[in-house]
């Protein structure tokens, strides 16, 4: 039940709603007999789907490559965001990510390109690689190959804020959520069952 031509997907943007939609998107094509990897960069096991997403199908491969807390770049944060964040993250300067982190992606990106040429897979989801991208954990070229060498069948969808252009430009649906209005701002951190 492969798909006659697999089309590349992004979900972007600074707004809510990427990883749901590509969990959506996961669940749609398991209902259709499809064979799913969904690869979760930049994120742990404490995410709500891990409780319900494995039991759906045996379609369904689910990774995460990622660790019990975030990574960020300071200057990337306000001072009111820095303190939000004290204890959670894991600070590190421009250019001199923690290696952990750089050999979890790297690993993330292998499994990613069998995933993509194996054949064994109708739609590879690899959720919040544009975060790794922009936190220089994945080089974008890495992500540009990636994409080139996808088998003509495989659907493949990239989810993250800040997607480089050069990814942009070789998909074939791009969609942005932008964030008009969020109780983010009002303090509300992030909910069981619905942001985690």
């Amino acid at each position: 039940m492969v798909f006659s031509r697999g089309y590349v997907q992004v979900y972007t943007g600074n707004g809510k709603g990427k990883t749901t939609a590509a969990i959506g998107l996961a669940v749609r094509a398991l209902g259709a007999g499809k064979k799913v990897l969904f690869l979760q960069f930049m994120k742990d096991k404490a995410y709500s789907e891990h409780n319900i997403l494995p039991k759906i199908s045996p379609n369904l491969k689910l990774h995460t490559l990622g660790k019990p807390f975030f990574v960020a770049r300071k200057e990337d944060l306000d001072s009111e965001t820095l303190e939000r964040w004290e204890g959670k993250c894991v600070f590190f300067e421009p250019g001199k990510p923690p290696q952990e982190y750089l050999d979890l992606m790297k690993q993330g990106l292998d499994m990613a390109l069998d995933g993509v040429i194996s054949g064994e897979y109708d739609l590879v989801v690899l959720d919040e690689i544009n975060v790794a991208v922009y936190f220089e954990l994945i080089k974008v070229d890495d992500v540009v190959k990636l994409i080139k060498r996808k088998g003509p069948q495989v659907e493949l969808v990239l989810t993250g804020r800040n997607c480089p252009q050069a990814v942009m430009d070789l998909a074939n649906l791009v969609t942005e959520m932008r964030e008009i209005k969020h109780y983010y701002k009002e303090g509300v951190e992030a909910r069981i069952g619905i942001e985690n």
